[in-house]
């Protein structure tokens, strides 16, 4: 693979979901502030939404093809650990 934030091809669209204010979506929003110029620049016609609501618990979710999608919940993890995390987690097509 070329780099780590390159998708696999049945891989559609990728969501995340977090709150803007609270602590358990801390790590999520320093990730993605981080590696979202990255993912866009190396994947630039895969949809990358990033869905902000008050009191929403952090999570991903995957829509691959055939509208199949799988959700990750991200409470507890570590902004270090999300870069693996969300590597594997996409990489996993069902």
């Amino acid at each position: 693979m070329a780099s780590k934030y390159a998708f696999p091809k049945p891989l559609k669209e990728l969501r995340f979901h977090l709150c803007q204010t609270s602590a358990s979506s801390t790590s999520l929003r320093s990730f993605l502030q981080r590696a979202y110029p990255v993912m866009k620049k190396h994947n630039p016609y895969t949809p990358i939404l990033i869905r902000e609501a008050q009191g929403v618990s952090p999570q991903v979710i995957a829509r691959f093809e055939y509208g199949k999608e799988v959700k990750l919940p991200l409470d507890g993890v570590t902004d270090k650990d999300l870069e693996t995390t969300i590597e594997k987690f996409v990489m996993t097509a069902p």
